[in-house]
C-alpha cells in the first residue's frame, strides 16, 4: 500500500542526535553528543519523600484526569516565581503547564502557524524548535548568531525580506547548541524590531538558572509592555528531564489558544509529576538545589573547556559559556558531517553541525556536551577530540 504522508512532515528529518543513540553501543565510546542534565543533578531522594507523601494522602487526585491548563497549586508557584524572581509574568500574562518545554514551542507554532508563514531565528539553533516549525508548513529563516547574541542587522534584515514573518524565536540565555549570551542591550533592540513588525517573539529559556559565572541577564519577556512575548521554559535541567514538565506563558488570549490545541493533543501533562513538581517547590529550596547543580556544571565546563584551551590548534574556535550545558567549536575548514564521522571513527560523538542549521549552509562546527560525561570521560574524550580535530584541519 501507498501510504500519504502530509508534505509539511516530509520535510522533517529525524533528530541527528537522537541519531546518534545508534553508536552508544559501541564499546569505549565517549558521548560528548547529550543534551541531558547530569544524573548527579537529581534531587531523588527528596523526590522520594515527597512522592510517598502524595501517595499516602493525594493518591486518588495524583492518578485521576486533570485540567488541560495544569495543576492549579504548581500554575500558581511558577507564575509567582517568575513575577518575583523573573519580572516575567504581567497582569495580562496567563500560563499553561506542557508536557516538557518542547511542547510550549510546539504549542506556540500551532496556535500563529499556517503553511508559508515564516520563522525567524539564530543560526544556529535548536533542531526540536526547528521540527516543530516546520511541521506546521512554516519556512525558518536564520540570522547569524554573534558572540553576544543575534546580530540586529541581521535580525532587521530578514524582518523586512520576510513581510509573512510572526514568529522571532530565540533562546538569548546559555543559547543551544552554542551556549552564547544574548547581552541586554541587544535584547532590547530585539524587542523594540519585534513590536516595530509586528511578530511574536518566542523567547525559551530553558537553561537561564544554571548560571555558573557571570551576571544574570533579565528576560526579553521582562521587557514586555505590549503583549508580545511567548515565555517557554521547564523542571527539566533543574529538577528532572524523564518528567517532562514545562510551561508556557504569554497573553492570555495566545494561551487560550494553546489549552485547545492541547486537549487535541495529550489532554493534559502527567498529574502525578506536576504534584510532584509542586510538592517539592513547597517542600524544599529550590534555589538551594540549583546552586548546587551551578557548582557542578562550573566545574565540569572549567574542566572541558581547559583541556580545549590546551589542546586545540589556535586556528579553531570555541565558546566559553557563563552557563548552561553547551560548547561549540567551530574549525577554520571543513565539513561539519565530515568532522562528526572523524570524531565517530575515534569513539567520540560529537553533534554535527549543520544539525542545527535552519536552512542549509556550509558548516564547519560541532557541539560539544559537558553535563552528562564523566570528569574521567572529559579528560579523557577531549584529549582525543583535539588530536583529531586538529589532525583533520592538517589534511
Amino acid at each position: 500500500m501507498e501510504y500519504k504522508i502530509s508534505e509539511n512532515v516530509k520535510s522533517v528529518k529525524p533528530s541527528a542526535i537522537r541519531e546518534i543513540f545508534k553508536y552508544m553501543s559501541v564499546p569505549g565510546l565517549i558521548s560528548f553528543a547529550a543534551g541531558n542534565p547530569s544524573p548527579e543533578s537529581f534531587p531523588a531522594e527528596d523526590m522520594r519523600t515527597v512522592a510517598d507523601g502524595i501517595f499516602a494522602t493525594q493518591a486518588s487526585s495524583a492518578l485521576q484526569y486533570g485540567s488541560t491548563e495544569g495543576y492549579t497549586p504548581l500554575r500558581n508557584q511558577i507564575k509567582d516565581r517568575l513575577k518575583n524572581k523573573f519580572n516575567s509574568f504581567s497582569e495580562n500574562d496567563e500560563l499553561i503547564i506542557t508536557t516538557g518545554g518542547q511542547q510550549g514551542i510546539d504549542l506556540c507554532a500551532r496556535a500563529m502557524l499556517d503553511p508559508g508563514d515564516v520563522v525567524i531565528c539564530e543560526s544556529p539553533t535548536f533542531i526540536g524548535a526547528l521540527n516543530a516549525f516546520r511541521v506546521c508548513g512554516a519556512k525558518t529563516v536564520g540570522v547569524e548568531l554573534e558572540d553576544d547574541g543575534i546580530s540586529i542587522d541581521g535580525l532587521e534584515k530578514a524582518l523586512k525580506e520576510n513581510p509573512k514573518a510572526k514568529i522571532l524565536y530565540l533562546i538569548p540565555t546559555f543559547q543551544n547548541p552554542s551556549g552564547i549570551t544574548t547581552v541586554q542591550e541587544k535584547r532590547k533592540k530585539v524587542y523594540k524590531l519585534a513590536k516595530k513588525y509586528g511578530v511574536i517573539v518566542l523567547e525559551d529559556n530553558p537553561y537561564g538558572e544554571l548560571r555558573f559565572s557571570g551576571k544574570d541577564v533579565p528576560t526579553v519577556k521582562s521587557l514586555d509592555t505590549e503583549g508580545i512575548v511567548m515565555y517557554c521554559s521547564s523542571f527539566s535541567k533543574i529538577l528532572s528531564s524523564g518528567m517532562r514538565v514545562g510551561f508556557l506563558c504569554g497573553p492570555k488570549e495566545l494561551i487560550d489558544r494553546c489549552v485547545v490545541i492541547k486537549q487535541a493533543n495529550d489532554v493534559h501533562t502527567n498529574l502525578f509529576f506536576q504534584m510532584l513538581v509542586s510538592g517539592y517547590l513547597e517542600k524544599y529550596d529550590l534555589d538551594a538545589h540549583i546552586q548546587t547543580i551551578r557548582e557542578l556544571y562550573f566545574k565540569k565546563s572549567s574542566l572541558m573547556i581547559s583541556a580545549l584551551e590546551n589542546g586545540l590548534d589556535p586556528s579553531i574556535r570555541f565558546t566559553h559559556p557563563e552557563g548552561g550545558l553547551f560548547v561549540w567549536v567551530t574549525l577554520p575548514k571543513g565539513d561539519s558531517t565530515d568532522i562528526f564521522k572523524t570524531c565517530i571513527d575515534k569513539k567520540i560523538a560529537v553533534v554535527d553541525g549543520k544539525t542545527f542549521l535552519p536552512s542549509p549552509a556550509p558548516c564547519s562546527s560541532v557541539r560539544l556536551n559537558y553535563s552528562t560525561p564523566t570528569d574521567q570521560q572529559i579528560s579523557d574524550g577531549i584529549s582525543i577530540f583535539c588530536e583529531t580535530v586538529n589532525d583533520y584541519i592538517k589534511r
